[in-house]
């Protein structure tokens, strides 16, 4: 099996050295993404579960320091909206902060992605451009080849000449899965942010006793403002 790959790649030219080259920079690519995106989806959950519980407590002081301390993508997206809280902002702009948090960490979520749909698309076309100047180079030398052997002597070179196309589709076929896949990855991250941003806003609203619209508007201030500065908050 071994053999049959390794004369494969040789029998195929020049072009069979980018086409690998670029296969190792996808595969490299998509591990780290993948490790990354993975040890995220971990990440951004524990810090949720530990988020939502201390906001449930009133420990919104706690909250903020955690996410200031954390550094991950779902503490930096609730930290955004923790500091319009401290500074007694309503849900509208607390909201508001939180869009903006996920909009800042959402470059780091998709980030390098990208390049694996563009590799699968380089392998494709250097696999073409080999065999298409592979084919070439057995025209050329079938012109000058004995009548009787041209025959078998053509058929030879378009053979090896395919190899490049082979394998360059062999090279984009799995890194265009793995980008639909890493794609995937990254999509469900993004949704689970958007849950976790309306749970949270949903969890302040019910501390605040804002669910109601008649409530009078000096009891309402004066409550948004106990949530907004608990024991210890920050000022």
């Amino acid at each position: 099996m071994i053999d049959t790959a390794v004369r494969f790649f040789q029998e195929g030219g020049f072009f069979m050295f980018p086409i690998a080259v670029v296969l190792i920079i996808g595969l490299i690519v998509a591990i780290e993404r993948y490790v990354y995106l993975s040890a995220q989806k971990l990440t951004n959950r524990r810090d949720f579960n530990r988020l939502h519980q201390m906001i449930a407590k009133r420990d919104l002081r706690g909250a903020l320091n955690y996410t200031q301390e954390s550094g991950s993508a779902m503490s930096t997206m609730i930290g955004f909206g923790l500091q319009r809280l401290a500074r007694r902002q309503g849900r509208e702009e607390i909201e508001y902060a939180m869009e903006e948090g996920l909009l800042d960490v959402m470059p780091r979520l998709e980030k390098r992605t990208q390049y694996l749909a563009t590799l699968a698309n380089i392998a494709t076309l250097l696999g073409l451009l080999g065999t298409i100047i592979g084919l070439i180079a057995a025209f050329t030398a079938v012109a000058a080849a004995d009548p009787a052997q041209k025959a078998s002597l053509l058929s030879q070179s378009i053979s090896v000449a395919m190899n490049t196309t082979a394998f360059g589709l062999m090279s984009a076929i799995p890194m265009l899965l793995i980008h639909s896949l890493l794609q995937t990855k990254t999509n469900e991250i993004v949704d689970s942010f958007e849950m976790a941003g309306i749970k949270v806003l949903n969890l302040l609203s019910d501390g605040s006793g804002n669910k109601s619209g008649a409530q009078p508007q000096g009891q309402t201030a004066a409550a948004t403002a106990q949530v907004a500065t608990p024991a210890g908050s920050p000022a």
